[in-house]
């Protein structure tokens, strides 16, 4: 890879493709209110064709132990923000 390809990508505009994704989903919602989920079943169901051990005991215990950690930095941070709203 070449130092200018590098650079073009990091230069890309990625508010746009950020845009254009949540208008994707938007219009996939309204159109279908199970779209995510089915986006997600079909992810599952690719990577059990991948891989049919997937996932390990291991990889849902760190799964979780993300999904728990995010869950106490959401709580910490509405935390913060109920607070300085109560002022």
């Amino acid at each position: 890879m070449k130092d200018e390809d590098l650079r073009a990508y990091t230069h890309r505009p990625w508010h746009v493709t950020a845009a254009l994704k949540q208008e994707h989903w938007a219009r996939e919602l309204a159109r279908n209110p199970l779209a995510t989920f089915e986006a997600s079943q079909a992810l599952w169901v690719h990577m059990r064709q991948i891989n049919p051990d997937w996932p390990t005991k291991a990889e849902r215990q760190e799964d979780l132990a993300h999904h728990i950690a995010l869950k106490r930095a959401i709580d910490r941070a509405a935390s913060i923000v109920l607070a300085t709203t109560r002022r």
